[in-house]
């Protein structure tokens, strides 16, 4: 077994340490510093770890032990049951390799045969609350505290109206359920709050978490709290055979059950109602933050028993979250149309909202400021109501040591000119001293996106405007870096119309040598040069590698394009440009020169044809062995004169070159 690297144990401790911080302020003191989902971020990342290197996993990390104490204003009620959380997964592969284990445990002990069904719940965002019941009568309601000791809340459970306080039968029973405000009970308590000038509660969760440590059961009376039960955790009697018997026995008792529990008959029905109802939470008047699944039959049930800390036979089922953790690794900075600067992290990619990003704006270096956003920062990322994500908040203690606070720089070369750059006045925003620089940049990429260079569908002027006004576009390897989550809600981007655009993208990811050069927007290397690279390099390295001399060589470059190309590709700033988008595209190997009827001929091309058009021409004359240039001199072997020639009809007679009409050409083109 490998022994864990460095970085990984103190990644651990990190989490570790950050997840106690945040756990006993959420579950003790019912004050969420950060939101639930980064919370279950964090422990899911700490969880994958501890798989991963097992050697890792102690009897006290958070993965291990139920959070919460009890609060020492309630008397504390020892469980007569201990109380188990469940494991949760946030994605179909994941609960898919739930299920498999599942199966593998049900057949390897009840044959191939045996299957197991699922029952399904929606996970109610509350409090968990453990009832007892002595003879039908209401005994004893406690918190689920630490698991083993909860907290003595029964005056108040015995406010809520959804609670029997004598059952239909006379039996000892312990159930297990969800306590809950409801959104509209919020909006009211909250109205009632901020008339009183008191503080209002940030979500119904914490609302009912608070009311329920209420020491008068008035003000929780006056709160309208209600209650879905889910489980039996002991009866006196007979436990039914399934789980969904089991809510309807609860039903059949009196308590609150919540109506849209079904039973499925595989994986497949337990995804597609996950994914239902993902659509369908907001429009309920509680918060619902996932589902639980459990195996429906009883004896499975048993057969799979538990963890030290969860049953085998259930789990949670998460729907995205639309706040999550994850970790700075750039900012950059984006230029807007009018040379304003935009902060933008450059992220470790993360699923948010269903769908992964990997770029969330700061908006502003105040904003930077105030958030004291570094990089190796793990930062809460939020993608709200289908908009670019944005960074809302830094995990301090998971900070790298040695890190810097970021700082906007002196120049930005993008600017151009001298590539200063300066504060506006009365702003929180800088921009480019020079306005041309951001105007040339566009234009650099919407040539590298057309039709002539990496010809990517569904991308033109407007898009390439649209993603760069966002803070999304810096560099060219920007593009191929893009999720559909970075550009689902922008104007025009619905999630069709995203995934049609990275797919796209992603689908011109393999470009040949010729198209790559003149994606580059090189100084004077038009496509006719381009070809001619591409036909004697034959490879990137040799291109970028030649020597003056070697490009002065080539038939159509001449000693000004030979000296932009030289110092295009020693230009530090293009260097690196280009080693960034190397590791996001393959530039395939360039053909060798057709041998033709053309082979060793220079064709060069003006006025207008009517038989066919110049890219129609030149790529036959490039089938017979010939080159097409954009210029002519004495090397030039013909010019196909259309009707209106221009300047380069009156060079060739100047020259001497020989001159073919359009009828000649096409005469040419059939010996």
């Amino acid at each position: 077994m490998a022994e864990a690297p460095k970085e990984i144990l103190e990644r651990v401790k990190k989490l570790r340490e950050a997840i106690n911080h945040y756990r006993y302020l959420y579950h003790v003191e019912d004050r969420e510093e950060i939101p639930e989902s980064a919370r279950d971020a964090l422990m899911h990342e700490l969880a994958l770890l501890e798989e991963q290197y097992p050697e890792l996993v102690t009897s006290n990390s958070p993965t291990q032990r139920i959070a919460g104490a009890p609060l020492p204003e309630f008397k504390k009620i020892k469980h007569s049951i201990a109380q188990w959380s469940f494991n949760d997964v946030f994605t179909e592969e994941e609960f898919r390799a739930f299920d498999a284990r599942v199966q593998k445990g049900v057949t390897g002990s009840f044959g191939k045969q045996a299957q197991a069904t699922y029952a399904i719940e929606l996970k109610i965002d509350g409090l968990k609350i453990v009832f007892t019941y002595k003879n039908g009568v209401l005994e004893t309601a406690a918190t689920r505290g630490d698991g083993r000791v909860g907290e003595d809340v029964t005056q108040n459970i015995r406010t809520i109206q959804s609670v029997p306080l004598v059952l239909n039968e006379p039996v000892d029973i312990v159930v297990e359920g969800e306590v809950w405000m409801g959104k509209k009970a919020l909006q009211e308590l909250n109205r009632r709050r901020e008339k009183d000038g008191e503080a209002v509660f940030a979500n119904p969760r914490n609302a009912a978490a608070g009311t329920i440590r209420q020491l008068d059961s008035k003000i929780v009376a006056s709160r309208k709290l209600d209650t879905f039960i889910y489980d039996i955790a002991h009866i006196s009697g007979h436990i039914p055979d399934t789980q969904i018997e089991e809510l309807e026995y609860l039903k059949k008792l009196g308590f609150k059950v919540s109506k849209d529990a079904v039973q499925v008959a595989d994986s497949n029905g337990v995804i597609a109602f996950w994914k239902a109802w993902h659509t369908k939470k907001d429009r309920q008047d509680y918060l619902i933050d996932g589902i639980v699944a459990k195996v429906n039959e009883r004896a499975y049930q048993e057969l799979l028993g538990y963890t030290g800390k969860a049953p085998r036979f259930a789990i949670a089922f998460k729907f995205p979250a639309e706040q999550v953790t994850t970790v700075v690794e750039e900012i950059a900075l984006q230029i807007g149309r009018t040379g304003i600067l935009t902060p933008v992290a450059h992220l470790k990619p993360v699923s948010v909202g269903g769908v992964v990003v990997s770029r969330a704006t700061l908006h502003n270096e105040d904003q930077i400021n105030r958030l004291d956003v570094r990089i190796g920062d793990t930062v809460v990322i939020q993608r709200a109501g289908d908009v670019i994500p944005e960074v809302v908040q830094v995990v301090p203690e998971l900070r790298p040591e040695h890190s810097k606070p970021y700082r906007f720089p002196k120049k930005v070369s993008e600017c151009g000119g001298d590539g200063s750059v300066e504060r506006v006045p009365g702003m929180s925003a800088w921009r480019c001293v020079n306005r041309t620089g951001p105007a040339e940049q566009r234009r650099r990429f919407y040539h590298f996106v057309g039709k002539h260079a990496f010809d990517i569908e569904g991308i033109g002027p407007r898009t390439i405007d649209l993603l760069m006004d966002e803070g999304l576009l810096t560099n060219y390897a920007d593009i191929f870096t893009l999720t559909e989550g970075d550009v689902e809600g922008l104007e025009g981007f619905a999630e069709l119309a995203s995934k049609n655009l990275i797919e796209g993208i992603q689908a011109r990811k393999k470009i040949s040598l010729d198209r790559f050069i003149i994606a580059l927007s090189i100084p004077q290397v038009g496509e006719e040069t381009a070809r001619d690279l591409s036909a004697h390099f034959r490879t990137l390295e040799r291109v970028r590698g030649a020597s003056i001399k070697e490009l002065q060589s080539i038939e159509g470059v001449g000693d000004i394009v030979a000296l932009s190309l030289h110092d295009w590709f020693r230009n530090k700033e293009h260097v690196e440009q280009l080693e960034q988008l190397l590791k996001e595209v393959v530039v395939e190997k360039g053909e060798r020169r057709q041998v033709g009827a053309f082979s060793g001929q220079t064709f060069v091309l003006t006025g207008t044809l009517s038989a066919l058009s110049r890219e129609e021409a030149g790529a036959k004359i490039r089938e017979r062995g010939g080159s097409v240039s954009g210029s002519v001199s004495k090397k030039t072997s013909y010019v196909v004169a259309g009707s209106d020639p221009g300047s380069k009809y009156d060079t060739a007679q100047k020259l001497g070159v020989h001159i073919l009409s359009e009828k000649d050409f096409l005469s040419l083109l059939k010996t």
